[in-house]
């Protein structure tokens, strides 16, 4: 009996040794502007960087994201367009973030600076069966020179 549990306890510790070590991926906004729009809707593209610290690939099913500014929720969006990072290296993904009000546009116009204050947070869905979720979150500003 207790030579059974010894071995239980010694094959536990082996298959855990021999387990994968795993790195959070880093998710970064490159670049956010706005493409446009009318009174009702108007639409920014967000460019993520996604690097991937581990020796396996990252298999990402999709995205989504919330944008405010000043404070205040005016955009949000989400993606399913599937990409792989490859392992011990980075990938580029953009996706369209939409704000349905007209409340962005008064937010964005009514700034008598060059550049707006953002804040952008969502998570990315992985395929993996130990990591389904990596929240990210990010502030920063944004150029409004040429959009006046």
């Amino acid at each position: 009996m207790i030579q059974r549990l010894l071995l239980c306890l010694l094959m536990l510790g082996t298959a855990t040794a021999c387990a994968p070590k795993f790195e959070r991926p880093v998710l970064t906004v490159s670049s956010i502007e706005l493409k446009g729009g009318n009174l009702f809707q108007q639409n920014f593209l967000v460019k993520f960087q996604v690097q991937n610290p581990n020796r396996r690939e990252l298999p990402v099913q999709g995205l989504h994201a919330d944008l405010d500014i000043g404070g205040q929720r005016i955009a949000s969006g989400v993606s399913n367009r599937a990409f792989v990072v490859p392992p011990m290296g980075e990938s580029e993904f953009d996706m369209t973030i939409t704000a349905n009000t007209a409340a962005a546009l008064l937010q964005l116009f009514g700034q008598r600076a060059d550049s707006v204050d953002y804040d952008l947070s969502g998570s990315a869905s992985l395929d993996l069966p130990f990591l389904h979720e990596v929240p990210f979150h990010q502030a920063g500003s944004f150029s409004l020179k040429g959009l006046r």
